[in-house]
């Protein structure tokens, strides 16, 4: 009570549709890769303006961020100063004790 064999038409239809799904699923995966595509395109456009706007934003300012880039360096030192002096308070107290 098996199946009987397929007949050459049979056997045809068949690859035939599984040709057609493949067929589709090809054309859905090239949509997508174009879509993928354009859009990695604008982002590429849109950060090649924001480095500009960015440079051009730098250039523009370049005497404030200099003194804010000096002012940070001076921070940073003084903090690093202070917690190297609170430190070694801290050991010497230490040492004594």
């Amino acid at each position: 009570m098996g199946r009987k064999p397929e007949g050459s038409a049979e056997n045809l239809f068949k690859n035939l549709g599984k040709k057609i799904d493949e067929l589709i699923e090809d054309i859905k995966t090239g949509a997508d890769k174009v879509r993928h595509s354009e859009r990695f395109e604008e982002l590429k456009r849109n950060g090649e303006t924001l480095k500009k706007e960015f440079r051009e934003f730098k250039d523009s300012n370049k005497d404030v961020i200099d003194r804010v880039d000096k002012s940070f360096e001076k921070a940073g030192k003084e903090i690093r100063e202070a917690f190297d002096r609170a430190f070694k308070k801290e050991g010497k107290n230490k040492k004594e004790a």
